[in-house]
């Protein structure tokens, strides 16, 4: 969409950092490793609407605010029109143009097919190698207990259990987002559950989302993704640590 002139730069920023999310399926992994599934429909739909509340957070904080509001190779672009009249009925028009303008089925289903296979090929070496080294800074370095710190006056702030494991587990966030998860999977209730929501509201990781954002044309920098990853992460501990200390 955003190759085809629907999205600026800045708005394919926000859709590839604050809704590439992990799938329900993958959440249900989850739940199950941290002893959450009795609680699911809290963890599911707590998760939802936090990740959503960071996301237009992060929306309207640099880096995000400071992207061009450009389109792809200098497009026009499509901005959105000025609604008059129902927005129901404008939406049902515009669905019935843009379905008459819709390929077949099976060029769709080629299509996407064709496109899933090269972005296989060009991000699965990232994500391997990437993950291996993680494991390795994360079992066999003191780097992660480093990163840690910088979590610490936000979770310090609240009297919850854990607190150092939190830290480190949210810095593992970054490498990849179920180890936050059998990092913690012994620990208090509470602790789980909000490492639970920051392993998904993170969103940014680099065993898989890093190396799929770099290999498409959206171009965000590394450490534009790291600065992003860090404000996701923090604010959502902001926000979950209080509803868990409060549930749990």
């Amino acid at each position: 969409m955003y190759k085809e002139g629907l999205y600026n730069k800045r708005e394919a920023t926000i859709i590839a950092t604050g809704f590439s999310t992990v799938s329900a399926t993958f959440m249900i992994i989850v739940a199950n490793t941290l002893g959450l599934m009795p609680h699911w429909n809290l963890y599911f739909w707590g998760t939802l609407v936090i990740t959503f509340i960071v996301t237009a957070i992060t929306a309207w904080l640099p880096p995000i605010v400071n992207e061009s509001t450009e389109y792809y190779n200098g497009q026009e672009g499509e901005p959105e029109v000025e609604i008059v009249g129902s927005r129901l009925k404008t939406a049902y028009a515009e669905a019935l143009k843009k379905n008459a303008a819709t390929p077949s089925l099976a060029k769709n289903v080629w299509d996407n097919l064709r496109d899933g296979l090269e972005m296989t090929i060009a991000i699965l070496p990232s994500i391997l190698s990437i993950g291996f080294l993680g494991l390795i800074l994360a079992n066999f370095t003191p780097v992660i207990d480093w990163l840690s710190y910088i979590f610490y006056p936000f979770i310090y702030i609240f009297p919850t259990p854990d607190q150092a494991l939190l830290a480190k587990a949210s810095a593992i966030s970054i490498i990849e987002m179920f180890l936050p998860s059998l990092l913690v999977a012994k620990a208090a209730l509470s602790t789980k559950f909000i490492v639970g929501v920051v392993s998904v509201s993170a969103i940014i990781f680099f065993s898989a989302l890093v190396p799929c954002i770099m290999a498409t044309e959206i171009k965000i920098p590394i450490w534009k993704l790291v600065v992003i990853w860090f404000l996701r992460v923090v604010l959502t501990l902001l926000i979950t640590i209080p509803l868990g200390l409060w549930i749990f």
